[in-house]
């Protein structure tokens, strides 16, 4: 027969306490301490890292020289058969904020736009399993962003294949800059989506440059903004308000039996300083086209400005060529560095300093509301 066990016998001992709360991390402040895995007060401190890929590394070094961090290396290796292999080898990201720059779009350092794509998912895939607490990517430029509805039956929305993709490989915050269309955002599903504007940044160049070289004593009567299709009307407006500017011009776009398209302003441009603005330039066919009108018009003089320069052939043939157009003033989103060597009209605006200010804003968990007033 057993021995019967005081109740005093199973008060644990002073020395029983000190020995589980030694093994538990007991904190007395969490009531019973159960789950408790770690000391609550000792917090790790998260770093801030910036990686990048191939396609525009001088943004991202200028991105860290601006937030004073060293870039982190990654190395992206493509194999004959041109399968990518991308490794952190020897990189601690576990436990960091992680900020990876990388526009999609052919880059200097080899590949073409769909590689780019890959690199930006196989870098975030590989920073999720070395262990990194949140995975934002800064992608000025999105793929696919101009098709992103359904134009005809059976085809695929493209845009909404890039951001299920992106967020598959488990991306947890996505920056970017002036998307083709703010609707894009709606593909990305419980991932926020910051869409940075450009305006501020065409002001300022606008203001210190083009008013100075044209003389223009009085904004509200010498200047008008023009968008060179009805998406671009809000995008237009929003830097005619910042300027000053007299008005905005539309130039709207009339699709004939052949195929090919008529164009038509609605408003007045003569004797006025254009300033045509638009989201990308591909081909540079519709902004070409937009200078040649607005010069029939009897515009004084025409300038361009543009988010991204992405400027397929023969885009800087055809803007080398076009007469009418003074300059063309576009972004580093995406890398245009030996373009602009053979365009003389192209001025490069840098968005390294609002994309830094995005960075550290949303490494300290703050609002960016401010970049977007």
């Amino acid at each position: 027969m057993s021995a019967k066990i005081s109740p005093l016998q199973c008060v644990p001992s002073t020395d029983d306490m000190a020995r589980y709360e030694k093994t538990h991390f007991y904190n007395k402040d969490c009531g019973t301490g159960e789950g408790v895995s770690t000391p609550l007060t000792n917090e790790k401190k998260y770093k801030l890292k910036v990686v990048t890929g191939r396609t525009n590394k001088d943004l991202a070094l200028d991105i860290c020289k601006i937030l004073k961090v060293d870039l982190t290396d990654v190395h992206v290796q493509q194999a004959a058969s041109h399968e990518l292999g991308v490794n952190f080898e020897g990189t601690d990201v576990n436990g960091d904020d992680v900020f990876v720059v990388q526009p999609m779009c052919p880059g200097d350092g080899g590949g073409d736009l769909n590689t780019s794509v890959m690199e930006v998912l196989f870098m975030v895939h590989a920073l999720k399993l070395k262990g990194a607490k949140r995975v934002t990517g800064i992608i000025p430029y999105i793929a696919y962003s101009r098709q992103d509805r359904k134009t005809k039956p059976r085809v695929p929305i493209s845009a909404s294949a890039v951001s299920q993709l992106l967020q598959s490989m488990g991306v947890d915050r996505v920056l970017t800059v002036d998307l083709h269309c703010g609707q894009i955002q709606g593909f990305f599903h419980n991932c926020p989506v910051d869409n940075l504007p450009t305006h501020h940044e065409f002001c300022r160049y606008t203001l210190k440059t083009i008013v100075p070289k044209e003389g223009v004593k009085n904004l509200s009567e010498e200047v008008t903004v023009v968008a060179p299709d009805a998406n671009g009307v809000e995008r237009a407006r929003l830097l005619a308000d910042l300027v000053n500017a007299r008005g905005v011009v539309t130039i709207l776009k009339r699709t004939q039996r052949d195929g090919d398209y008529k164009m038509e302003m609605v408003g007045d441009v003569k004797g006025q300083v254009c300033i045509i603005i638009d989201d990308l330039i591909d081909t540079g066919k519709t902004l070409i086209n937009a200078a040649k009108l607005a010069a029939a018009r009897g515009a004084k003089s025409i300038y361009a400005v543009a988010t991204h320069g992405v400027l397929t052939d023969p885009a800087v043939d055809s803007l080398n060529a076009c007469t009418e157009l003074i300059e063309v003033v576009i972004t580093d989103s995406v890398n245009t560095t030996e373009k602009q060597k053979a365009c003389p009209k192209l001025h490069i605006v840098s968005l390294a300093p609002m994309l830094a200010a995005a960075v550290e804003r949303t490494h300290r968990e703050e609002s960016l509301n401010a970049l977007f007033v």
